[in-house]
This record gives C-alpha cells, structure tokens and sequence, in this order.
C-alpha cells in the first residue's frame, strides 16, 4: 500500500521540527581501558514518538578520516561482527540476538582491549520514514608500563681515577601516557632521562644514575620512583661497591716507658672484599724481638727504646693495596700511669706520702702567717705605754719626775735609716732650738714636749751608732726616779714595773 505524498510529507516534519519529540542516539563522550581489559560502549535509541520502523544498527570505527565497520544488527538478518573484532566485540543485551530483535539498546562490549582499538567509534540508527540518527564515542587505550630498577653490574669497583660511572638504571617501559621517574639516595650523584616513543603508540622512560663508586658509597641505599597517572611504583637497590684497604694501626697510646709489660700493635683495615694478606715492617730497621698472629704485632718482654721507630703495616685484598703507619716512642716513666701498671719509682711511696705533704705545706703557710702577723703588730705598737721588747732611750731630757739630764748639744741636721716611716718622725730634743727633718721642721711644739722619750730597737740603735753624725749618748744616762733600769739597758716606769 502506498503512502500518500502528503503523509511522508508530515512524518519528516515531526521529526525534524523544533520542540517535536525528536529522535536521539545517547552515547557517553569518552570512554577508556586498560590494554588486556574490558570496556562498554554504550548506545541507545530514545524518543520513539511517533513510532518508527529501526531497519539496522551499524557500529563503525573512525580513524584519520576512514569508517570501519565493528558491528551490524538487522531485525532481518541478524547480527553480525566483522573481522578483526569478531573475537572480542559482541552486542550486549541478548534481545538484539533474538530472532525477532529489541534495537532500542546495542550496546557493545569490548573484551582484551588493544592499543591499536583506541579510536572514535560511531553508532548509526538507520529508521523508517525518519531517516538515519548518529553519536559518537572516543575510546583511549592505556598502557600499564612494566618498570623495573637494575644496577648496571651485580659489583661496582671503586678506582683511584675517581671517575663518574652509572651504577643503577631505572626503567618505565611500553607505558600509555609516559611515566615520570625521580630518585631518593643519599648519595651525591647525578641522574639523567630518555624517552623513545616505540611503534604502537608507547613509551618507554629511561633514567641512569650516575656518581663516583668510593668506600662511602658501599652498602648505600637507593629508590627510584615511577609515577604513572596517579599510581607509584617503587623500587630500591643496594650499591655493592669493592675498593682497596683503608688502614689504621691501633695500639699505641703514647705511654710506652720503659720496662712496661704486654704492649701489641694492631693493624685495622676496612676493604671490600675483606683483606687477605697484612704484612709489617719497621722503617730504617728490622723488627724487634716480635710475634705476629693475624694483623696484630705481640711485642716480647719488657719495653726497652730498641722498640722506638715508625711502623708500617701493608693490607692487601683483590682489589689494591693500602699502608697505614705508627710513630712509637719510648720514654724512661710513664706520662699517665695505667691502673694497676708500673709506675713512676718517684711516686711509689704512696697516697701517704701525698697526704703527708699537703700536711706539711698547710704547716708552713700557718707559720708564714703568724710572722707576718706578729711582724705587722709590732709595726703598730705605740711608742708609749709598750715595754713587751727591749728599748734603749734617747729621751728629749724630760722624764715623768721632771728633771732634765744633761746630754751634748744636737747636731744641726739628722739623718735616719731607710727601714721604717714611724721611726723617721724625731721627736724635740730640748731647749728652744729646731733642726730639720725631712720635709718638716719641728720647733718647740707643744705635743713633742709632752713626749718622754722615744725608742729604738737594739739593732736599730747600732745602725744609728754607724749611720748618724755625732749621734752619741752617755753610755750611763742619769735615770728618773719613777724609772728601773733593765739589765739589758732599758728601762721602764716604776708604776708599770710593779703591775
């Protein structure tokens, strides 16, 4: 039955119209897998209102501008994939299968994806009398990379050129977008990155860790880190680096005296591999009376200076030879004695000894002290008044009773002895005269009149006898009454004799 021009007319009017209820193929935009995985792509034929007739659904690749058909579904001739996707794509829900299909939803899957499926897929709705509906999806293929962390050989050998040397590689390979590699050590080195893009659309990352192998790089760890999208991958290593002996001989302490017991020198190397052979040797001689058991040097007999002299210790393993070297020197005492060891035969006598004199010295600074004290007070004692040392007087002619004994006339000047400040004040002789002392002169003063007498020591008077001019007294002078002659000389009031 024909269908008149004008009902056709209508129908695509419906179709296409503003605010009609339209056809549409709903797809999602993007879509994406892993290679080796699987992926839906979905596409559905919505708003069948007015109803029409779905006579086949194509499913077709796009790439560069060329379609390739995937899929067909026919309500007549059924479904069909194509080569080479026949193995891995088939229509999602089994009513398109049926004999009598349901095409409203031919979703497909996608089984082992491939990098080379990644494309722009299109979903074709061919219908009667609407005409063909169309959407389209673009698919990314991801490629997990496969990375892995080497040392450039199984033992890096440590050379005295000191050159740089890669010791670890670090690989990100065949990986969809590319990986980012970083390092963590503590070691000084340097990295470097290289890409290659490989033929199907991966790449591989490469990053060679570089440094100078050396005895402080050995057993050293190190981390290389590859990040792909928002996924770490780590891996770690550990640096196995030989290098010749580092040397050190212990045992000396410089305390090595004479007739010590038991003293040994030792030889200490750190090598990788470990030392094999140690050998000694004294410079400028032979070695002494000696027993070597490993690396280690046992001296026999006491300590004597034929032990003196510079030591030498050669360590050997496969990789090189190292020398370490010690000074020995002997002295006649020890420097520090050991606990329990010989000592000094200066210091045997023992903490005794040691206490006894600090004894001794408290003593001596406490006498020290009571002369210098008894030294000051005698400087401070008055002349009046104090009759505690023997004095000779060479009185002004006034004693307490009054009366005035002759005496021969003072010298005009009057020099004094150089050993004290006090004794150099004279005091009035008598009369009206004045003589000069120093850089005062003294007249008839009321204070020197009323001084009896002055005093001086008994050395002092015999430095007066010898330094002095014309300083002479009456070896009897005429005593007071109040006074009692001493039978050394001096004398002393009666009033303080008998106190």
């Amino acid at each position: 039955m024909a269908v008149p021009t004008g009902l056709w007319m209508l129908l695509l009017l419906a179709a296409v119209l503003p605010g009609g209820h339209a056809q549409s193929v709903q797809m999602d935009s993007t879509k994406s897998g892993f290679v080796g995985s699987q992926v839906e792509l979905r596409c559905q034929f919505v708003n069948s209102n007015p109803p029409v007739k779905i006579s086949q659904v194509t499913w077709q690749k796009f790439l560069n501008g060329t379609k390739q058909n995937v899929a067909i579904a026919n309500p007549t001739m059924g479904v069909s994939v194509l080569p080479p996707f026949k193995d891995r794509v088939a229509f999602k829900h089994p009513a398109v299968r049926h004999r009598t299909p349901s095409l409203e939803d031919t979703t497909i899957t996608f089984s082992n994806l491939r990098l080379s499926d990644e494309a722009a897929y299109i979903c074709e709705y061919t219908t009667f009398p609407a005409g063909n509906r169309e959407n389209m999806v673009n698919l990314t293929v991801f490629a997990q990379p496969a990375t892995r962390l080497t040392l450039t050989t199984p033992i890096i050998v440590a050379r005295p050129q000191k050159r740089r040397m890669t010791v670890a590689t670090c690989v990100s390979a065949n990986g969809k977008p590319p990986s980012v590699i970083t390092w963590d050590t503590r070691l000084k080195g340097e990295a470097t990155f290289q890409e290659t893009r490989n033929a199907n659309g991966t790449v591989t990352v490469r990053s060679n860790y570089m440094l100078v192998p050396s005895r402080e790089t050995h057993k050293q760890k190190l981390t290389c880190t590859v990040t792909y999208r928002k996924e770490r991958i780590t891996e770690s290593v550990v640096l196995n680096v030989q290098y010749e002996p580092e040397v050190v001989i212990e045992g000396f302490d410089g305390n090595w005296y004479l007739n010590r017991q038991d003293v040994q020198l030792t030889c200490k190397a750190d090598a990788n591999p470990p030392v094999t052979v140690y050998q000694w040797k004294l410079l400028n001689g032979s070695l002494p009376n000696v027993e070597i058991r490993n690396n280690s040097l046992f001296f026999k007999g006491p300590v004597t200076y034929d032990l003196a002299g510079t030591y030498v210790c050669d360590a050997t393993n496969s990789i090189g030879t190292r020398s370490g070297q010690v000074e020995v020197n002997v002295t006649e005492y020890p420097n520090n004695p050991p606990p329990g060891g010989r000592e000094n035969p200066r210091d045997q006598q023992g903490p005794g000894a040691a206490i006894g004199g600090a004894v001794g010295g408290v003593v001596l600074l406490g006498v020290a002290a009571a002369l210098l004290f008894v030294f000051l007070r005698r400087r401070q004692h008055t002349f009046k008044g104090d009759y505690s040392t023997k004095k000779h007087v060479f009185g002004n002619g006034y004693s307490k009773a009054g009366s005035a004994p002759a005496h021969p006339p003072l010298p005009t000047s009057l020099q004094y002895p150089d050993d004290s400040d006090d004794e150099k004040k004279p005091a009035q002789m008598g009369g009206s005269g004045s003589f000069e002392g120093g850089d005062r002169a003294f007249g008839n003063d009321a204070e020197d009149l009323k001084r009896p007498y002055f005093t001086v020591e008994e050395g002092e008077s015999r430095e007066y006898d010898e330094r002095t001019l014309a300083f002479q007294y009456d070896p009897e002078p005429e005593i007071a009454d109040d006074m009692v002659s001493q039978t050394d000389g001096s004398v002393i009031s009666k009033k303080e004799w008998y106190v």
